[in-house]
C-alpha cells in the first residue's frame, strides 16, 4: 500500500480542492498520487483474491464457438 505521507498528501489536496481549489501543478500531483493509490489497491486486491484460490481468466482461450471473451452460454 501507499506510505502514510502519500495518503496524507492525497487527503490534504482533496481538502484544498474543496475549499480554495488547486493550481495546475497540484492537480497533476493529485492525479499522479491517485493513480499510484489505485495501482497499489488493485495489486493488493488481486493478491487477496489469489490467496483465496481465485485465478484470473486467460484471455487467449477461445470458447467452443471460437470467440474470444465469449459471454453467451453454450
Amino acid at each position: 500500500m501507499l506510505s502514510e505521507d502519500k495518503l496524507a498528501r492525497i487527503n490534504e489536496l482533496a481538502r484544498k480542492q474543496r475549499t480554495v481549489g488547486l493550481c495546475a501543478a497540484e492537480q497533476a500531483e493529485q492525479h499522479a498520487l491517485r493513480q499510484a493509490y489505485l495501482e497499489a489497491f488493485r495489486a493488493n486486491f488481486r493478491a487477496q483474491l489469489e490467496a483465496q484460490g481465485f485465478r484470473p481468466r486467460s484471455h487467449a482461450v477461445k470458447c467452443s464457438c471460437g470467440h474470444h471473451h465469449c459471454k453467451h452460454v453454450h
